[in-house]
């Protein structure tokens, strides 16, 4: 994906979280236990606005919006953000909480946790979440492979009958390679294209990104050893 499409994504996810209705605030988040919408939402917005200080070389403690209308006080975050990435070089370096990275960096992030929190938001607040644009969802899997995983895992004693284990993700709506992890040590491997893997995970870009993330897709990838599978994902659980 380009530049401009994560922009999109950001606009367009962001809108839709602060369309939720009111009335479904109090509705538990099933992926975040303890956490009804109206926290979610505080969440997402705190994170726009943890991002914009980051950006501006900034790290004091963004506070909860208190008695502020939720839905103005988000969008409004969401803004804040949007204007701090449209007046920086997406090519510049900036500081991470996964070390020096380009201004970039955070313009995908963003775009990628709000749109899963917009999933969150909907599928508590609604029966039937809207789903996700395919590429953004490949995108999404993409990102989750190359931040999440190894920044997860290096905090994680992998089992000695899972080291070395590769889990192969295959997406069937794209036409992408196939994404394959293998729990090597000291660090992750990830390779692209067509290698040798001892489960193979096959859906579409979308219920994989919502398996990866621990989320219930409505059609679960199909797996060659889903208990292997199971097993390695568990590993790697970020909410």
């Amino acid at each position: 994906m380009d530049d401009s499409r994560w922009r999109a994504a950001l606009v367009a996810e962001s809108e839709a979280i602060a369309a939720i209705p009111r009335d479904a605030y109090g509705a538990p988040v099933a992926a975040c236990p303890g956490w009804d919408v109206a926290r979610l939402i505080s969440h997402v917005g705190r994170v726009h606005r943890w991002a914009a200080g980051f950006l501006r070389g900034d790290d004091t403690p963004v506070p909860r919006p208190g008695g502020a209308d939720l839905s103005q006080w988000y969008r409004e975050s969401r803004d804040l953000l949007l204007g701090q990435l449209d007046g920086m070089d997406l090519d510049a370096e900036v500081d991470t909480f996964i070390g020096r990275r380009t201004v970039r960096f955070w313009l995908r992030r963003q775009a990628h946790e709000t749109a899963m929190h917009r999933w969150d938001a909907q599928d508590a607040a609604r029966p039937g979440a809207a789903g996700f644009d395919a590429d953004l969802a490949g995108d999404g899997v993409d990102e989750w492979l190359q931040v999440f995983v190894p920044r997860r895992l290096a905090g994680v004693d992998v089992p000695g009958e899972l080291a070395g284990a590769a889990v192969q993700l295959r997406c069937t709506d794209l036409d992408l390679p196939p994404w394959t992890l293998r729990l090597t040590r000291p660090e992750p491997v990830i390779e692209y294209g067509a290698v040798a893997a001892d489960t193979v995970l096959s859906g579409s870009a979308a219920d994989l990104l919502l398996t990866v993330w621990h989320r219930e897709p409505a059609t679960p990838p199909e797996a060659t050893d889903a208990e292997l599978a199971r097993r390695v994902l568990d590993l790697i659980h970020v909410t």
